[in-house]
């Protein structure tokens, strides 16, 4: 049995060897799993599930569909590029929508999956943003303006943010450590595995006297029209990475 993770695809139009890469592990590595686990930012942006006409979107949507047909368990939780993803969303690709945090369990041991950027406790200016963006009455006011209205709203988002990330030291945007701990001392010290930091790494941590293990996923790249991607893959009671192109 296998159980795969990926994260931080960030598909979009403009990068279509990426979605490429991805179009092959569907049809290809993805068939070997029992389940795969979409830990967010599937997508660069996500202006709601009404957006179904784009051709992007509503092909991979019909790969998913097939992959889930073929016998594999999809599950997805959103992240901060596309947490308007819903139950539309869900329904056409057959798959599952995750809440965050999620503890899981691969054979005995105890899995809590989460996006990551709510670890990144040093960024004051973004969590306040997350959290005003994911209220539900922030959300709800939002999916009921035009479609090309919301579009234009993340577009102008995105570059001020872009701008704003110039701006911070890294390590700001990387994981809190206290608050790491603080969410491995609420879920009985699991193993944790992540994404949104696009710092793919094992890292071996102690809570409290418990040794913890903390995976974190890697992003997936397009660059001058070369593709790569990676996908953590849980096999015979091991986590390995698997590289894709």
């Amino acid at each position: 049995m296998q159980v795969h993770f990926i994260s931080d695809l960030h598909l979009s139009v403009d990068r279509p060897a990426l979605t490429a890469v991805f179009e092959r592990y569907l049809a290809g590595p993805a068939r070997n799993a029992e389940a795969l686990y979409i830990l967010g930012d599937l997508y660069e942006y996500w202006a709601g599930d009404d957006d179904h006409d784009d051709p992007l979107s509503s092909g991979l949507e019909r790969q998913l569909a097939a992959l889930a047909e073929a016998g594999t368990r999809i599950h997805f939780m959103p992240g901060n590029r596309d947490f308007l993803i819903g139950a539309d969303f869900a329904r056409r690709c057959r798959l599952t929508i995750l809440p965050e945090p999620s503890l899981i369990h691969l054979g005995t041991q105890a899995v809590l999956l989460c996006h990551g950027d709510s670890l990144c406790t040093d960024d004051v200016g973004y969590q306040a943003f997350r959290k005003q963006v994911r209220s539900p009455a922030y959300q709800e006011q939002f999916l009921g303006q035009p479609l090309a209205a919301r579009k234009q709203f993340i577009a102008d988002i995105r570059r001020k943010s872009e701008a704003a990330k110039a701006g911070k030291d890294a390590e700001i945007m990387d994981a809190n450590g206290d608050a790491i701990a603080t969410l491995l001392r609420e879920h009985g010290y699991p193993c944790l595995i992540h994404g949104h930091t696009h710092r793919p790494a094992c890292h071996q941590l102690m809570v409290d006297g418990h040794k913890c293990e903390r995976w974190v996923l890697a992003d997936w790249r397009e660059s001058a029209g070369k593709a790569s991607g990676e996908v953590l893959v849980w096999a015979d009671g091991v986590l390995s990475r698997q590289p894709l192109e």
